[in-house]
């Protein structure tokens, strides 16, 4: 029956047994092997069922605690869905988990072409999920103002008719279709650009106003539109484009100047097709007097406001008692402004988002840590300093942020595994300087913790070029790199910095500003929140009419850390 085993052996040869009495024995052997695999798979027949239903009916989800029965075992098949839908339905249920990633918590809407703008649907992939989630209040101003700027933007009739207003001779309607702009103008360097667009977008929410940005083809190879089948960019075309040159603080239009000179009231307001508002950091007291209520409601009679600024005033308006409540709804945490309404409007382009995503996987992404190191001197002809260079390594050396160097026989030392982990750190600065220090010191000595460290630095432009096209590309692509890290260092007064902290959610550690050569104790501090500082805010009490410290008035505006005079929010606690 079993031609393999009649086979005998080296041995059963020599000394050959009955056949009889062997086979016997092979018969016994395999009865009682068979019997106890039998028991054992009945055993586990039984038990297997039993334990299905207690885990169906007491399993927990670590996660979320008590899981739903339905999650564990399907207890009774729906009616005509077959394996093939369950696994289409799997599919769609995690298509559906990866686009509510990428919308960010509901602070973007879908609808976008995923071609056009693929850091839109990419970029919830190379970041770690916001702290801090977008309030429903703010997601529903977001929502309305999306109505408005599509119902009023360039192209629309409403758009066409206010436009009309501008033109010498023309009449119309001094708020058609209930329509009204305000046009940021462009001005200063990148960081300050992102910054202050943000504040303009913010006080547009504010008063149902539409945004429009001054830019051109350059704005639009740095950032995708943020808005839905409409442009936030100013037609080329715009009547008073050829007047901007010429928009300063003293001319015709200037709210400040007629301020100043009286011109302006509840009355003579109400023949103004527009203002001029200058923002900027050299503002006087006359144009400073936006921020106060008695002024706002002034402006909501004219329909074109043109401003010009480079700062982030957001701080300021949450200092207008008309505009208090609704900002306070908008953002319960006071120090995410910037956070919520960066990642909202600040999409890199398909060519920015290629820089980005190329440099990540080649130097960040298989780091166990990566550390972002923004270094930016002011007083570029002074090459590298030996103080600032001191004042870095003081930094990520007492605050943890990279490892002290080994030295004597700790330098022989074989680290464990465990120990070998990975940090990149990200520099970005104008000159290579303090990127060949650092890549020396780590690559020339070990850690005391076994860490190993890697030094990059994507570009080294010199000096600032605000208007070169691939400067900006870089200068973008830094930024937002840097907003990518696990843990970030930023140079004080810099706005390229405070983007790449906002963007990221991250209270960065910022690298005082040195005094006379000296450097500061100690070298670095921890921001108070993730949003910019306000560098020249105004210091008036307009109801008191008089001189008053802005940074005392509510507990959640308060001076900066870098710059005393300075204004930023954070949070109440």
């Amino acid at each position: 029956m079993y031609p393999s085993r009649r086979r005998l052996s080296l041995s059963r040869a020599i000394d050959k047994q009955p056949e009889e009495q062997l086979g016997g024995q092979e018969k016994r052997c395999r009865f009682l092997g068979a019997m106890r695999i039998t028991e054992i798979l009945a055993f586990f027949m039984v038990l297997i069922p039993v334990l299905l239903v207690i885990v169906a009916m007491f399993g927990y989800d670590q996660g979320n605690g008590f899981v739903e029965a339905s999650r564990i075992i399907r207890m009774e098949p729906e009616p005509n869905v077959t394996s093939s839908d369950d696994s289409a339905l799997q599919r769609d249920q995690e298509q559906k988990d990866s686009v509510d990633l990428s919308l960010l918590g509901g602070l973007l809407v879908s609808g976008f072409k995923k071609e056009s703008c693929l850091s839109r649907y990419q970029s919830y992939l190379y970041r770690k999920a916001s702290p801090y989630r977008p309030s429903l209040h703010l997601l529903s101003k977001l929502r309305a103002y999306e109505e408005l700027h599509k119902r009023c933007g360039p192209g629309t009739r409403p758009y066409t008719n206010a436009e009309r207003l501008l033109k010498p001779k023309q009449t119309g309607d001094s708020e058609p279709e209930g329509c009204k702009y305000v046009v940021w103008m462009s001005f200063s360097g990148l960081g300050n650009r992102i910054i202050s667009i943000a504040s303009v977008f913010l006080y547009a929410m504010l008063t149902d106003r539409v945004l429009l940005v001054e830019g051109g083809e350059q704005f639009a190879d740095l950032f995708c539109e943020p808005f839905l089948d409409t442009t936030w960019l100013l037609p080329k075309d715009f009547t008073l484009t050829s007047q901007f040159s010429g928009f300063g603080q003293n001319s015709a239009h200037c709210h400040g100047d007629m301020l100043k000179k009286k011109l302006i009231n509840e009355s003579s307001v109400l023949s103004l097709s527009h203002l001029y508002l200058h923002l900027a950091h050299d503002y006087n007291d006359h144009d400073k007097m936006f921020f106060c209520a008695e002024d706002q409601n002034l402006l909501e009679n004219v329909p074109w406001l043109i401003m010009r600024t480079n700062n982030f005033f957001a701080p300021s308006l949450f200092l207008i008692p008309s505009f208090e409540e609704e900002l306070g709804m908008m953002f319960p945490k006071k120090g995410t402004v910037f956070h919520h309404l960066g990642r909202y409007l600040f999409h890199p382009s398909n060519q920015v988002w290629g820089l980005i995503t190329r440099y990540y996987q080649a130097y960040l992404a298989k780091a166990d840590e990566r550390i972002g190191l923004q270094i930016r001197v002011f007083d570029e002809k002074s090459g590298v300093s030996p103080q600032v260079t001191k004042q870095i390594i003081s930094c990520v050396q007492n605050e943890d942020l990279l490892p002290k160097l080994s030295k004597g026989e700790e330098q022989h030392k074989q680290p464990s595994e465990e120990d070998s982990k990975l940090k990149s750190v990200l520099i970005t600065s104008l000159t290579t300087g303090y990127f060949e220090i650092l890549k020396t010191m780590y690559w020339e000595n070990p850690t005391v913790t076994g860490e190993v460290i890697g030094i990059h630095q994507p570009s080294h432009e010199g000096h600032q070029q605000t208007e070169k096209l691939m400067h900006n590309r870089k200068a973008w692509a830094e930024m937002y790199l840097l907003s990518l890290t696990d843990k970030l260092v930023i140079s004080a007064w810099s706005t390229f910095g405070y983007v790449a902290q906002g963007l990221g959610g991250l209270r960065a550690w910022i690298l005082y500003k040195q005094e006379n050569q000296t450097n500061p104790n100690p070298p670095c501090g921890r921001a108070m929140s993730p949003d910019p500082c306000f560098h020249a805010p105004p210091y008036y009490d307009c109801k008191a009419k008089q001189g008053t410290d802005t940074g005392n008035v509510v507990p959640h505006v308060r001076h900066c850390e870098d710059i005393s005079w300075g204004l930023k929010l954070v949070d109440n606690s």
